[in-house]
Order: C-alpha cells, then structure tokens, then sequence
C-alpha cells in the first residue's frame, strides 16, 4: 500500500505542474490501481486528468473502477461516448461494464451511444442484457465471464474448449458444467482434469448439485450464501435453470459494503447517500428532513406538556426528570431495534419467528426495567425530592417507558421488513422521535394519575 505523504503528493503536483511526463510514467509505473485512485483523490481534476492520459487503456479502466462514482462521474463527464467505449468499457469485465454505465447516471441515447461503439459485439449484447436486471439482484451484479463446457465432451475435448475460453479471462473460480439446454448440471474440479485425463465423459466425473441463486435473488440473500459456503464465486440460473453468469466474492463485498453504509446513513438521520467531499447543498438536503421531524416531534411533546401545565407548575419536580425519561425511552427502543436490523441483515431473525423474539425481548424489557425503576426508586428515596409523587411517578413511568421502547423497538423493524421498507431507518431517529413523544405521554399521565389518588 501506498502511502501519500505530504512531499510525495508536492513532488506530484510539481511533476504536473511541470508536465514532466517523463517523470509522472515513471512514478505510476508500479502503482497499484487501486492506489492511483486513491492519490487521484488528492489531486485536484485537472491534475488527476492529466496523470489519467498517461495511463495505459486497461491500467486506466482498472484505475476507474476504483474510484467512487462521483469522482469516476466527474472525470468521465467531458469524455466523449466512443471514447468510454473504447477506452474504458472494451477493457472491463462485464459486470464491471455495467457498473460504470449506470454509475455515470446517462440519458438513455448516451448510454445507447457508448454500447453502439463497443468493438466486441458479444460483448455489447451481454451487457445490454445485464442492464435489464434490477441492481439489486443477482442478475444486476453478475458478470458473463467463465468457462463453461458440455457434460457430454470427452477430456480432450473439454480442455480444447477450456483453453479457447480461457484466453480472455483474468481469473478462474470454476469450471461449470451445462447439459445440451444449457442448464447447470455441476462443476468440474481442475484435480479432476489432472486425475482422470482418459474419462470418457465429464459428467462421470463433475460434482453435482452445485450451490447457485437465480437472477432475482436479493443481494443480502446472496451475500448471506456466499458466507455460509465459503464460496469464491457462484453461478447465476434463470427460472428454468439455465446457466447466465456467474458472480464473484469480490462483487458482493462491494455490493454489501455500500449496502452498510446506506443503512448507517438511515440510522443515522440521513435520507441519502451522502459524504465529506459532497457539496453543502447536497448534505443539507440529506440532513434536513429528519431534523425537521425531530422539530415537529418537540413541538408535539411541548403541547403535551402544556396540557398539563397546572400538575408541572404545582409539583416542579416532575420536570427535572422529563430527560431522564425521554433519554431511557429512547437508548432503550434503538438498542432493541439495532438487534432486530441486525439479525435481519445476517439471516438470523426470520420473520416467521416474529412472536418467539417478541416474546424474548419482553422478557429482556422486562428485567431491564425492574432494574432501571428499582435504581431510580433507591436514589429518590435517598437523594431526590422528598415528595412520595414524584418518586413513583419517576419509576413508575421509566418501567412503563422501558417495556413500551422494548416492544415498539422490536415491532416497528420487523413490520417495516414484512411490508417492504428498509427497517434500517427504525434504527435512529424515526425510534428517538416515537419514544420521545410516547415517554412524556406516559409521565405526565402516570404522574397525573398519582397525584390525584395522593391528593
């Protein structure tokens, strides 16, 4: 790995400054891509584009598939369609192909342009098919490139064929096994063509019953294979079965990686994708909404508390512990909510168990608030005001609070998972705001209650 340091990157600038092409090929020769990108980074655009035209073509397709896609939409955005297709797309693997062409968000003539100007025909054609699937499925992340052989070819057949497939390919995983309709039938061993170099047939000899999703599979259920059978890659079947690609462990990290970082986003109060180098615009807009709620949400909670001003003004020392009850309410229903978003995401919480783990966390709640109320309780006897009201009102309300944020933390995930909505956004403040306004709803009742029964 690379490291920038701030004279290297002045030794840079100075090269460019200088244009010194000389001695820019030279400092790029040995670079990984990946840490060309990332010194593109601290490079400004018109120093990374002239850095990018000493490049060679498949150094430079490598280079921009490591970019994040708005600085890859910013150094290709004056880029004519030709030159993307033949510069960049000619060099790529398909599904990286088809990554770059909707990451550059195109009107449908351009992007009809740059596929008209792809040299490879065959090439085109698969791509064209590979945009027609949903981006988040199997079939929006595969690629095209494997070997792929017949269970009827003899051995010799079979490595001829191999060896004619192989010539455009950076890495093999497995050699996939079809039958004369092209439906995946198995994989065959590299050991296999080492050991049993006279078989009559590969199917004597493939592994059957390979591990394969079809095209509509859900990433995450994807991902979730991937980790449980150690895979390095997987093919890809259509509804009938029939092989159409294959997708790889590397695809799917990118895939789950940027799925997380959305999910903490939403978490987070954010209601798009979002980072440092965006504009102020751009991150206000992503802020703003959620921020707007959480003002509608201490609007509601301040009328609320307005209508029992008369009980507040009467016994003031209900207030002191207004953030006491809102805090509790609101760490509790994240934390429980955080659990289930988790559980959700690495397959071990299934819907269909809905009223064990409810019934789990009941439980869970109901400890948690025995114990919130019983501290709470001891420490107004001792320490708090000595007003009977009060203390009950406190504990009595923080256990209520504890067991409701437990329960609403629990079922708002689930139910926004059952109907289709990212239940990542249940995670923060959609939770905080709920439990805010349930919290003071709940403690200006209870103590209500108690201090007409005292009174």
């Amino acid at each position: 790995m690379k490291e920038f340091t701030p004279e290297y990157l002045e030794n840079i600038k100075n090269i460019v400054a200088t244009h010194d092409e000389e001695a820019a090929r030279r400092e790029l020769a040995d670079m990984h891509p990946a840490d060309i990108a990332e010194l593109y980074q601290e490079l400004d655009l018109e120093e990374a584009e002239y850095l990018f035209k000493l490049l060679d073509e498949e150094t430079a397709a490598d280079v921009v598939m490591e970019l994040d896609e708005d600085d890859r939409r910013k150094l290709l955005s004056n880029m004519s369609a030709e030159d993307i297709a033949q510069q960049y797309i000619d060099h790529l693997d398909t599904d990286e192909a088809v990554d770059l062409i909707q990451g550059l968000d195109l009107e449908d003539e351009k992007r009809d342009e740059i596929l008209s100007h792809i040299d490879d025909v065959e090439q085109a054609g698969d791509i064209i098919d590979l945009l027609k699937y949903d981006e988040d499925t199997a079939g929006g992340i595969m690629g095209k490139e494997m070997i792929v052989v017949n269970e009827n070819w003899s051995m010799p057949e079979c490595i001829k064929q191999m060896r004619m497939q192989a010539e455009d390919m950076d890495e093999i995983y497995y050699v996939y096994v079809v039958d004369n309709d092209d439906r995946l039938r198995g994989t065959l061993p590299l050991k296999k063509l080492i050991t049993h170099p006279s078989i009559s047939k590969i199917k004597h000899v493939m592994e059957t019953d390979p591990v394969s999703v079809k095209t509509d599979t859900p990433i995450d259920e994807v991902a979730l294979d991937f980790e449980k059978y150690d895979l390095v890659a997987m093919p890809v079947v259509d509804s009938i079965g029939r092989l159409v690609g294959r997708i790889t462990v590397d695809d799917v990290m990118d895939e789950v990686r940027e799925s997380n970082e959305r999910d903490y986003q939403l978490a987070s109060g954010l209601s798009s994708d979002v980072d440092a180098e965006d504009s102020i615009f751009a991150q206000v807009g992503a802020r703003i909404k959620w921020l707007l709620i959480g003002i509608v949400s201490g609007i509601c909670a301040a009328n609320i508390l307005g209508m029992f001003e008369a009980q507040l003004q009467a016994v003031t020392a209900l207030t002191l512990f207004i953030p006491v009850i809102c805090g509790t309410g609101g760490n509790v229903g994240v934390q429980a909510s955080a659990i289930v978003v988790q559980s959700l995401a690495n397959g071990s919480l299934e819907i269909k168990h809905f009223a064990t783990h409810i019934g789990k966390e009941l439980l869970i709640g109901l400890v948690n608030a025995t114990i919130i109320a019983g501290i709470m309780l001891i420490y107004n006897i001792f320490f708090g005001p000595d007003m009977v009201a009060v203390t009950l009102s406190v504990s009595i309300s923080l256990f209520i609070v504890v067991m409701f944020a437990t329960v609403a933390g629990t079922i708002v995930p689930l139910t926004l998972e059952k109907i289709g909505i990212n239940p990542a956004i249940a995670t923060g403040t959609f939770i905080q705001v709920m439990n805010d306004i349930m919290g003071i709803v709940i403690y200006v009742n209870v103590a209500k209650c108690i201090l007409s029964v005292l009174s």
